[in-house]
């Protein structure tokens, strides 16, 4: 059944989701051959260990994208969209960390490995977000309460890591560290019970059903009684025409409603 809002993915967008799928699963094998390798040679060097680590990394980016396609097709898609940015940034960071010479970390990597882990936390933040948000069609007011809270809290939980990555943890501090990280684990556990409830709050409590305008409800006694009678739509209708022409003291009853 299509939720509410939803319309067809474009070509580009369906793509996009093949692309990202054909990555992930070439990232895992790649992977479980490198590590087949190593545990059999027993070689395990810096190439290898880059290797592996790139094919980890594209994995990780390959899932996230498939949970902001997921949304590609509704109207929150910006959401989606963003998050394909920020995933992108991520995976760009990632590979430079990756594969700089190692006598370059101690220079400038500190600044990459902060910027790193703020777009990671976004990219993993929204990925969240955009998984929920495929049930932003539904018109149930307790399921739309229940999005709203938990998506505060997805939000919150991403601020709370990412100020200390900011700040080089001067946020929240020696003094504060115990009630800011007491504070991050309540907000933490109503994000995962929101993760796990949301879904199962969409899947008991079913929208009203909307009543159908006048044009959708003659289009559909159009289509049951072309498929009743055998006929495509033009042909019923200019068959009902005909048939109404050719009766005039039945046209003048039905104009009055008789």
């Amino acid at each position: 059944m299509t939720e509410p809002g939803a319309v067809p993915s474009p070509p580009g967008v369906r793509g996009a989701r093949r692309a990202a799928i054909v990555a992930l699963v070439v990232s895992i094998s790649l992977t479980a051959v490198v590590g087949i390798v190593v545990l059999l040679t027993g070689d395990f060097g810096e190439v290898q260990g880059r290797v592996l680590t790139t094919t980890l990394l594209v994995a990780g980016f390959s899932t996230v994208a498939l949970c902001h396609l997921a949304v590609a097709g509704r109207p929150v898609r910006l959401v989606g969209f963003v998050g394909l940015a920020v995933s992108a940034i991520a995976l760009v960071i990632g590979l430079v960390l990756i594969w700089m010479p190692w006598d370059a970390w101690n220079d400038g990597s500190g600044e990459l490995w902060r910027w790193f882990g703020v777009a990671g936390v976004l990219a993993l933040s929204l990925a969240h977000a955009n998984l929920l948000l495929l049930l932003a069609g539904r018109r149930h007011p307790v399921v739309r309460a229940a999005m709203a809270v938990t998506l505060a809290a997805i939000a919150l939980v991403a601020l709370l890591v990412i100020l200390p990555i900011l700040s080089d943890g001067r946020i929240p501090g020696d003094g504060g560290w115990d009630a800011y990280w007491r504070w991050f684990g309540v907000v933490a556990i109503v994000d995962a019970l929101g993760t796990i409830v949301l879904p199962v709050v969409g899947l008991l409590l079913r929208d009203r059903p909307v009543e159908a305008s006048a044009p959708d409800a003659l289009e559909r006694r159009i289509a049951a009684l072309a498929a009743q009678r055998g006929l495509d739509r033009e042909a019923l209708l200019t068959a009902a025409l005909d048939a109404f022409e050719a009766r005039p003291g039945r046209t003048e009853d039905v104009a009055e409603g008789r």
